[in-house]
This record gives C-alpha cells, sequence and structure tokens, in this order.
C-alpha cells in the first residue's frame, strides 16, 4: 500500500519524455510509487504538446494549447508528488509524416547536438541514479518520443566525460555518471491483447489489425516488469489532469473499467544500459 513501502529517499531520478502526459500512459504508477517512497524526481518534458489532441474546444485552443498543456502536466505532477518539472521549450512535431514535422521550432529540427547539452546539464547538476525515457520505438512510433530518447540516451553516456563542455553548459558543474538506464516499454502483445479486447467489447481500436503487429517493444527486448496496481489510483488521477487529450468517447474511454485497470496495473521497461548489468542490478525489478 502506499506510504507502507521501503524509504528510497536516498534515490535520485530523471524521467524525460516528448510530451506532457507521456509520463503517465508510460510510467505513472512507477512514478507514484517512487514520490511516495521519499525518492527525488526530476521531470524533462521536451515540448508543449502543441499540436496535440483538443477534447474540448472550450479547454484551449490550437493557439494556446502548449500554454495550456504546460499546466495540465504541473497539476498532474502535483498529483504524482512530483515538484521539479522542467520544459525544454520545443514545438510538438506532431504525428511522423506531418507538415509540424517540419517546423523550425519543433524538437525534430532542434540541433541534436544543443539537445543533448540541455539533458546533460540537468543530469550534472541533479546527479541522478537513475535515468527514464522512452524506448527506441516511442511506443507508437512519434517522432517526438523517438528523438528525445536518442537524445538522452546519447546524454546519459556523455555527462560522465570530462572533456565534453557544449556551450550553454555550467563549466562548473562537476560530471557525473547515471546508474542506470531504463526505457519504457509498452510490450507488442499488449497491444495485441488490447487490440482483441476492444473488438471483443465492440470498441473501434485506435489502431488498425495490420499496425498492432507492428507497434510497441518487441517483447523479447522487455526486461523488467513493475507491479503498480497500489498506485493506479494515483495514475488515473494524474492522467486525468491532462483533460485535453482526453476523449470521454475515445476507445480507451470506452474499455470496462476493470480491464483499464488491469492495464495499468504493470508497466515494463528495458534496462539498458549499463550493457552488462545483470539481474542484480536491477533496481526496479527489486522495487
Amino acid at each position: 500500500m502506499p506510504g507502507s513501502s521501503p524509504d528510497l529517499s536516498h534515490l535520485s531520478v530523471l524521467a524525460a519524455f516528448g510530451h506532457p502526459d507521456d509520463e503517465g500512459f508510460g510510467c505513472g504508477g512507477l512514478l507514484a510509487m517512487l514520490a511516495d517512497r521519499g525518492a527525488r524526481i526530476t521531470m524533462i518534458c521536451a515540448t508543449n504538446g502543441d499540436v496535440g489532441e483538443i477534447s474540448d474546444p472550450g479547454l484551449a485552443t490550437p493557439e494556446t494549447l502548449g500554454q495550456v498543456r504546460r499546466a495540465e502536466m504541473r497539476r498532474a505532477m502535483d498529483v504524482t508528488g512530483i515538484a521539479d518539472v522542467r520544459f525544454l521549450g520545443y514545438r510538438d512535431s506532431g504525428m511522423q509524416g506531418t507538415e509540424d514535422n517540419d517546423h523550425p521550432g519543433s524538437l525534430l529540427q532542434a540541433e541534436p547536438s544543443r539537445v543533448v547539452a540541455q539533458v546533460v546539464e540537468v543530469i550534472r547538476e541533479i546527479k541522478p541514479d537513475v535515468v527514464l525515457t522512452h524506448d527506441p520505438t516511442g511506443g507508437y512510433g512519434h517522432p517526438d518520443h523517438v528523438t528525445i530518447q536518442r537524445h538522452v540516451t546519447e546524454a546519459f553516456a556523455l555527462a560522465a566525460g570530462p572533456g565534453y563542455q557544449p556551450p550553454g553548459v555550467d563549466a562548473g558543474a562537476a560530471t557525473w555518471q547515471p546508474g542506470l538506464l531504463y526505457w519504457v516499454c509498452f510490450p507488442r502483445s499488449n497491444f495485441r491483447r488490447m487490440w482483441q479486447q476492444m473488438i471483443d467489447a465492440g470498441i473501434t481500436p485506435p489502431f488498425a489489425s495490420q499496425e498492432v503487429e507492428t507497434i510497441g517493444t518487441p517483447d523479447e527486448l522487455v526486461t523488467t516488469a513493475v507491479d503498480v496496481s497500489a498506485y493506479v489510483d494515483v495514475k488515473i488521477q494524474s492522467l486525468n489532469c491532462h483533460r485535453t487529450q482526453i476523449d470521454p468517447n475515445g476507445p480507451f474511454s470506452q474499455l470496462p473499467e476493470h480491464l483499464l485497470r488491469e492495464s495499468m496495473s504493470t508497466e515494463y521497461f528495458a534496462l539498458a544500459a549499463p550493457g552488462d548489468a545483470g539481474k542484480d542490478a536491477d533496481l526496479l525489478a527489486g522495487l
């Protein structure tokens, strides 16, 4: 139960994702668990989510959506228990193949070395033991997920290098090597199972039958499953703060509650670094 588990106040965690709400869907239960146990957590959100959904026109306009989603993110993190939230300030790049991919302010068009340097600066400042980010597939291939995953993974490796001192990074900040890098995973088999559950319930899935065979993390890459059932209520409450992104008539909202809670009760990860880390080094597996 929340509040009754071992103390983790010695642990520093950096989580970095593409948009407001990515954190909740991917590892909202784990974040709530870590916060409840006293871990110090910093959240990086690479974009403002400027071209996401608007579930209700009374909540935002295309012009104000980025600002609204930043506020939603802060409210969500208040619920989760994370006070240190940092936005890198890039524009949402939109779905793959859209015109938003080419916007000069988008994450996709940002100079990679600049984004990596921003993440390195945070790593050297807060000195995390654990770093969390998207997996290489980005879950369903969103360009921002894939891009920030690549930059965070590079920053994880570069932050410890004394010779790495890009412009804009505090020259006085000591180098730091985080201990573990985890990629947040959505196992491919889970997508298939949810697709079938929706079909069986008479719900039109958000992805076609041919897509469900290719999206998500290949199951064999998943190293770690974490039971977050004690934190599902916090996870749902936090996700509900992202009101612009939640369609009350959408396929996920139509899922029977017991199936929704079941799908949210386990979160999946790949221990990506160090590459020679064995099972004994898998911190999340021991939570």
